[in-house]
């Protein structure tokens, strides 16, 4: 099962919804946007104080199961949904609509991608817009395949420093290099190869696949 994610974000910052299949996830104004979209919204989470009162109704009558909570509370209505989709143990999750708008909500939703149950559960999450796609990986060996829609791809350390960082299959390839917090060497490369090989021995590295 693949759980989908859409936030309430500007609407020229989100893609084509239709093009991705799985359950999907409405949080705060984003149900809205997916009852627009003629797609089944399977469950809300929102305080839902941007709305207006006859669209909460709208939101009643058309969601599958609605969870609602006070605007006064500790997590924002993106963690309570993404701490939901975890413990479905889904194969992936898609955020939609999380990026644009004001930048503490991005930077919230970004530093969601790093949950400790994420990772240790190795959960496969994403931030897609319509020209980025973000996630995070750890020290290991991983794959990427090519993406003709998403072409350029960067590598910026998360959490730490980056050490033997290698990368195969790319225009500009590196091997066993330490990156630096603060380091820019690895923004904007490209795939040569249908498949690219990144590995690295310590650390956590943002990984953002972009277009112009």
């Amino acid at each position: 099962m693949e759980i989908n994610i859409l936030a309430g974000g500007p609407l020229n910052h989100i893609p084509s919804l239709h093009e991705y299949s799985g359950e999907w996830i409405g949080v705060d104004r984003g149900v809205l946007t997916l009852i627009k979209e003629g797609i089944f919204v399977d469950k809300a989470f929102g305080d839902f104080d941007s709305v207006k009162r006859e669209e909460l109704a709208l939101i009643k009558k058309q969601v599958g199961e609605l969870h609602t909570f006070s605007p006064e509370k500790d997590e924002t209505d993106m963690e309570l949904a993404i701490t939901w989709a975890i413990k479905q143990s889904p194969e992936k999750i898609r955020i939609f609509g999380a990026t644009g708008g004001r930048l503490d909500h991005f930077f919230a939703n970004v530093q969601l991608l790093f949950s400790p149950v994420l990772l240790h559960e190795g959960i496969p999450i994403e931030i897609i817009d319509c020209q980025n796609m973000i996630s995070l990986i750890q020290a290991g060996t991983h794959k990427i395949e090519a993406n003709n829609k998403y072409t350029y791809i960067s590598f910026i350390p998360f959490h730490g420093e980056v050490e033997g960082l290698t990368l195969v299959g790319f225009k500009y390839p590196l091997n066993e290099r330490h990156i630096p917090i603060h380091s820019t060497l690895c923004i904007s490369n490209e795939l040569i190869s249908d498949i690219g090989t990144i590995s690295f021995s310590k650390g956590i590295l943002m990984v953002i696949r972009s277009r112009d």
